[in-house]
Order: C-alpha cells, then sequence, then structure tokens
C-alpha cells in the first residue's frame, strides 16, 4: 500500500505530458485537414490567403521584454521569500538567480525597443542627433 502514492505520482508526471502532446497533436492535425479541405472548393487564392492569415496563430506583435523581465524579477523573489521562511539556503540562492535573470531581460527591454512606435521615435531621436 504505501508504493502506491510514489508510483502514483510518477506516473501522473509521465501521463500529463503525454497527454499534452496527444491532445496538441490532434489539435493542430484537425486544423491542417479542415484547411486542405476548405482549399480545395475554393477558386481564388486570395480567398484562401485570406483564410490563412484568419487561421494563423502566431502573435503579429513582438515580444515585451520589460513585461518578462518584471514578471521573472517577482518569480525570483517568490522563490527567495520561500527560501527564507520554509526551505533553507539553496532556494534563496535560486531566488537571486532566476531575480537576477529578470533584471537582465528588463534591462535587455530598454536597450532594444521593439514596438514600432518606440523604433520610429528611436530612430527620429538618433536623427536628431
Amino acid at each position: 500500500m504505501e508504493i502506491l502514492i510514489p508510483l502514483f505520482g510518477i506516473s501522473v508526471g509521465i501521463i500529463v505530458p503525454l497527454a499534452v502532446f496527444y491532445w496538441q497533436y490532434h489539435e493542430t492535425k484537425h486544423k491542417n485537414e479542415t484547411i486542405i479541405e476548405i482549399s480545395k472548393n475554393i477558386d481564388d487564392p486570395s480567398k484562401l490567403e485570406d483564410l490563412l492569415h484568419m487561421l494563423d496563430e502566431r502573435k503579429k506583435e513582438p515580444i515585451d521584454y520589460r513585461r518578462g523581465g518584471i514578471i521573472t524579477i517577482f518569480v525570483g523573489l517568490g522563490i527567495c521569500l520561500l527560501g527564507y521562511t520554509a526551505m533553507g539556503s539553496f532556494f534563496v540562492g535560486i531566488g537571486y538567480l532566476v531575480g537576477a535573470i529578470g533584471i537582465g531581460t528588463m534591462v535587455a527591454g530598454y536597450l532594444y525597443p521593439n514596438t514600432g512606435e518606440e523604433l520610429t521615435n528611436a530612430v527620429e531621436e538618433f536623427e536628431r542627433k
């Protein structure tokens, strides 16, 4: 009876990722089959282009490193506080490491502007100099 809990924990750790991969595979497979069936019935290439643009799930905006940096800093702070209160100095060190990575990510977001407006403002400011 005592061995069932560790076995259950190990099996859940294996079953959950496999189930997610299986689900993602079938979702993508059915979407691609649907696109193929629809494209067989469309004669106008411009309508097909519009359909592909509608189904495209990729983000059109660039990654905001400042936002990601702030989130990572606070995750590091949470790990650090967990180490102070319950887990020990190992987790405090990990929290500092994650926080430092977040600070680096945030600084990169300020050094390299990524939205169109920020890029335009940076170019205009450089041209004024």
